[in-house]
């Protein structure tokens, strides 16, 4: 007893350390922004007034009284991106190259102190600090609260910035949200937006018609609360099986992610930028597949390797975008060693933005870096993230804006240095000029999406949502990608009441099958999960993202065998990138690959509802030396894969 009481007293201290921790955090926080937002609110104006012009009102953006060109919507883009320019000071064209987090509170009000609920919260500062101070008006949030809430959120953001001197709207960014899962750091889970699988489960249904049609709904989705740019697709294709994010790319294939690539900026731009568009920000340019020992260069030493000479190789998926008039991209955290005259990640190589992009690609859209290139994520002391400076280290804040700008990037991702980057322009560090050059492609898509004249939504918005059509095509994509990878004696499906013990299911979901104990069960259903050791590190996402071998240590197998071996097993293997089965292989069955689909859909194809269709998007390795010993840019070039590229059955006899 003595020993319990002891430890209970040890339990509550660490639990009130912590709780006390957490509190002095939270309260350091709010003073710090209550200290940065104080009597911001007090510089804005007035909202624009209405303008009556030959029968037709228009908003008087910037309150003079008359209508000038770049309000006025019978005006030609091109003329109206001029005037706005024309009229903006340093400080506002400054603001307008900078993309970064922004914070949403749970009633739909505009966060202004950090929130437990949303621990990103304590990364972005104060919302009326960037639209007001640092006169930014690009955001991508991550927030999924009730669909009314970030509707009232969105126009309340929009009312800012309706108060602003010259009245430049909001452009609202966004992860992924349809997936079933979220995914830290790539994906945000959002309720009431349909369900699909991941996007390698999507390259394994390689139906780019499918995708099309994802892409479309995932427009009227987003549209729905105000999202008008998709921080996407990932056209990387998946050479360096280790690294985390794999599951956000189409496969290893280059033809096959070129297709898909195709299809999915077709369906969520249309034609071409509109009203009706979402602009997609096709990443991570010029593909970030091949990672040096897949260490994701979110973090140092951040190397894309091209041993296999196969640079050329990882283009095509972006030239497939290109071609399909992708409006922005996203150039990578990496230095493609040995590719470029300097060895500097690809947001600082002028060799990538400005050789690559613009003169070899022509390409004419928006180029934004991925987030945080510069700053260190260290809030109050905690190390959540380094700047992923790759290759220029050395250089200070201000030496970084400026090697940046000059590669030829319009955009800077996750950062919020918009005085910083004005006082340079002052000094004449950076050309004015350039700025401009960046400001007209950046306003024009603004004025394409028609946010200059139709920045808010009403409640009619909504009614996209929960459509039983979008929710049964994303249920017709997580039925196509499931992959059947082994099945023994055509023994799936299993027949109806058979009696199943489910081990790793989230849920226990409805079917046709008894779910029972593991003593009354006749069929064992094991879904586990692509291995993920962790990364040993100083820094907080560093460690949630994971990472490591892809094999199953000895420890989980010795405790997985006992239960496989006690009953015939089923095993349902969720991969979040590639995986060694050969240690588990022989224990099962049968083997499904599950690309984050609905536990129930899973249980229908073992039952039998339907037969499984999909084809492995990349292959599985054989080993860790395999993997080891492969080439990080080449495809297929693991020693006796597993599973090939391809590889996937169907039910030969369908059960009763």
């Amino acid at each position: 007893m003595k020993i319990l009481s002891k430890l209970f007293k040890r339990l509550v201290y660490v639990f009130l350390t912590i709780l006390g921790t957490l509190v002095l955090i939270y309260f350091g926080f709010s003073i710090k922004w209550a200290n940065e937002t104080s009597d911001i609110e007090a510089l804005l104006g007035d909202v624009a007034p209405k303008l009556l012009i030959d029968g037709h009102n228009h908003r008087d953006l910037n309150k003079n009284g008359i209508l000038d060109v770049y309000e006025n919507p019978n005006e030609s883009i091109h003329d109206r991106v001029e005037n706005l320019i024309s009229q903006m000071t340093i400080e506002e064209k400054s603001g307008a190259m900078f993309f970064n987090m922004i914070g949403v509170n749970e009633d739909g009000s505009i966060m202004e102190q950090p929130n437990f609920s949303d621990p990103f919260s304590f990364l972005m500062g104060s919302s009326l600090e960037k639209l007001v101070i640092k006169k930014m008006n690009h955001f991508n949030t991550r927030a999924s609260y009730d669909k009314e809430k970030m509707l009232s959120w969105y126009n309340a953001i929009q009312k800012v910035a309706e108060r602003s001197r010259l009245g430049i709207p909001i452009t609202i960014a966004s992860d992924p949200r349809h997936g079933v899962p979220e995914t830290f750091g790539a994906s945000i889970y959002t309720p009431y937006f349909s369900k699909w699988p991941s996007a390698l489960g999507m390259g394994a249904t390689r139906d780019s018609l499918l995708v099309y049609e994802h892409a479309k709904i995932v427009r009227e989705e987003y549209k729905a609360i105000g999202i008008r740019v998709a921080l996407g697709p990932m056209a990387d294709i998946a050479t360096e099986p280790r690294w985390t994010r794999i599951n956000g790319t189409f496969g290893e294939d280059a033809e096959l992610n070129s297709k898909l690539i195709t299809a999915y900026i077709n369906g969520i731009q249309g034609d071409s930028i509109d009203v009706n568009s979402v602009a997609a920000m096709v990443k991570h340019f010029p593909g970030s597949g091949p990672l040096d020992k897949g260490k994701d260069s979110h973090f140092p030493p951040g190397i894309q390797s091209y041993r296999g000479n196969n640079f050329e190789h990882h283009l095509k998926p972006f030239e497939a975008a290109f071609k399909a008039g992708v409006s922005s991209v996203m150039p990578f955290y990496s230095i493609p060693k040995g590719i470029t005259s300097e060895d500097v990640g690809a947001g600082y190589n002028k060799d990538i933005i400005t050789g690559l992009l613009r003169e070899r690609y022509n390409f004419k859209g928006i180029i934004c870096t991925d987030w945080a290139i510069i700053s260190d994520l260290e809030p109050l002391g905690i190390k959540f993230k380094p700047a992923s400076a790759h290759g220029v280290e050395k250089l200070n804040t201000d030496e970084r804006l400026v090697k940046i700008i000059a590669a030829g990037v319009d955009m800077i991702g996750g950062e919020s240095l918009s005085l910083e980057l004005a006082q340079l322009i002052k000094s004449g560090k950076i050309d004015e000029s350039r700025i401009d050059e960046s400001l007209r492609r950046i306003m024009d898509q603004k004025f394409r999406l028609g946010l200059f004249d139709s920045p808010y939504l009403n409640s009619e918005a909504l009614n996209s949502l929960n459509n039983p059509e979008s929710i049964s095509k994303g249920i017709e994509a997580q039925k196509k990608s499931l992959v059947l990878l082994k099945n023994v004696n055509n023994f799936l499906p299993l027949q109806k009441r058979t009696k199943v013990y489910l081990h790793g299911f989230d849920s226990n979901p409805s079917s046709e099958l008894e779910v029972t104990s593991l003593e009354n069960a006749e069929v064992i259903i094991a879904k586990v999960k692509t291995p993920n050791e962790g990364v040993e590190s100083e820094y907080i996402m560093e460690k949630l993202m994971g990472g490591g071998t892809l094999d199953f240590s000895n420890e989980v197998i010795e405790e997985l065998r006992p239960l496989f071996n006690s009953k015939p097993t089923i095993l349902v293997m969720n991969l979040q990138r590639s995986a060694v089965l050969t240690k588990i292989e022989d224990l099962s069955k049968s083997i499904i690959a599950d690309f984050d689909v609905d536990e129930k859909i899973i249980l229908e194809l073992i039952q039998g509802n339907f037969s499984p269709t999909g084809k492995l998007p990349l292959e599985l390795p054989s080993s860790m030396k395999a993997v080891e010993d492969q080439l990080e840019d080449l495809p297929f070039d693991s020693k006796n894969p597993l599973y090939e590229f391809g590889h996937g059955l169907s039910y030969k006899n369908k059960k009763d």
